[in-house]
C-alpha cells in the first residue's frame, strides 16, 4: 500500500464519517438537555433532497447547503417545541418524522424532478473541494470540538447539561429548561441537515428515496459510543465510517464477489454498530432524563 492509496482510504473514510459526526454531534447536544431524536434519519433525508432540489433550481451549491441547514433547522426546532413545550413523546415524533420523510422524498423526487427514485446533479454543482477534501468535513471537526467546549467548558453547556440531569433544579436557579432544549433540538436539526447536504450535492451529487441508509441510527450509535462526549464521537464517527468504506473496498475483491453475495458485504457497518453497541451495554451512561418531558411542579 502507497501513500496515496493510504490518502485515498483516508479522505474516504473522512467522508464516510462527515454525515455521522455532524448528526451525532447535533445530537449529543440535545440530549443533554434531555430531548431525545430518533428522527435524525428522516431529517437527513429530507435535508439531502431540499438540497438537491435548492441547488439545481438555482446552480448554487452554497444555497443548496443552506436549503438542507434550514430544512434540519426547522424539523429540529419542531421536535423541540413538541417534546419541550408540549410534553410529547419524543419516540412518537422522532418516528413521526422518519416515516414522513421516507413517503416525501420518494414522492418528491419523481414530482420535481420527473425520475422514479434516483436522481443526479452535474458535478459542477457539488461543493468544491479542497485537495480532495469537503470543507463540510473540516467543518464537522471544528464543530465536534466547539461542541465540546461548550459543553464541558462554559456556564452556557453547564446549565445544558444540568438540563438534562435534574432540569427541576435547573429550573429552580433560573434556567429557562423548555427554551434550553428547544434551541438544542434546534442546533441538532441544523447539523443533521447538513449532514444531509453533505450526502446528496457533496459526496453522491445525487439524491435517492434510500439516501440516509441507516446513518442516523448510526449517529445514535455514535451517541452511545462516544459517552455522550463529542470528542469521543470523532473516534466513533471515524470507526463507523471505516467500517463503511470496508464493505465497499472488500466487495471490490474479484474472486470475493464469485464466492459472497456483494449485498452481504453492504451488511458490514451495520453489523459493525450492533457489535459495538452491544458491547457497551451498561458502560456507557446517558443524561438522567434524556427523553423525560420535564414539567414543572
Amino acid at each position: 500500500m502507497n501513500w496515496s492509496m493510504i490518502w485515498q482510504l483516508f479522505v474516504q473514510t473522512l467522508n464516510a464519517s462527515t454525515p455521522l459526526l455532524l448528526a451525532a454531534t447535533g445530537e449529543i447536544i440535545g440530549e443533554s438537555a434531555g430531548i431525545a431524536n430518533i428522527g435524525l434519519e428522516g431529517i437527513m433525508l429530507i435535508s439531502a433532497f431540499m438540497a438537491v432540489y435548492a441547488d439545481s433550481a438555482f446552480a448554487n451549491p452554497l444555497l443548496g447547503v443552506l436549503a438542507g441547514l434550514a430544512t434540519g433547522l426547522l424539523l429540529g426546532v419542531v421536535h423541540g417545541y413538541i417534546s419541550a413545550y408540549m410534553k410529547g413523546n419524543q419516540i412518537v415524533t422522532g418516528t413521526g418524522v422518519n416515516l414522513f420523510a421516507a413517503g416525501f422524498v420518494a414522492y418528491s423526487i419523481i414530482a420535481f424532478f420527473h425520475v422514479a427514485g434516483y436522481y443526479t446533479i452535474d458535478l459542477s454543482l457539488t461543493v468544491p473541494k479542497i485537495y480532495g477534501v469537503s470543507p463540510i468535513s473540516i467543518s464537522s471537526l471544528i464543530i465536534a470540538v466547539l461542541a465540546y467546549y461548550l459543553l464541558f467548558k462554559t456556564q452556557i453547556g453547564l446549565s445544558i447539561r444540568a438540563c438534562g440531569e435534574n432540569p427541576e433544579a435547573a429550573d429552580s436557579v433560573g434556567v429557562r429548561v423548555e427554551l434550553v432544549q428547544t434551541l438544542t433540538s434546534s442546533i441538532a436539526g441544523l447539523l443533521t441537515g447538513l449532514a444531509g447536504a453533505f450526502l446528496s450535492i457533496d459526496w453522491n451529487a445525487s439524491i435517492t428515496k434510500q439516501m440516509s441508509a441507516g446513518r442516523g441510527f448510526i449517529a445514535l450509535a455514535t451517541v452511545n459510543f462516544a459517552n455522550w462526549n463529542p470528542l469521543l464521537g470523532i473516534a466513533g464517527s471515524f470507526l463507523f465510517g471505516f467500517f463503511w468504506v470496508l464493505g465497499e473496498w472488500i466487495k471490490n475483491i474479484g474472486w470475493l464477489k464469485q464466492l459472497i453475495p456483494v449485498d452481504l458485504f453492504n451488511t458490514i457497518p451495520y453489523l459493525a454498530t450492533l457489535v459495538v453497541v452491544a458491547g457497551l451495554i451498561g458502560r456507557s451512561r446517558p443524561p438522567k432524563y434524556v427523553g423525560v418531558p420535564y414539567k414543572r411542579e
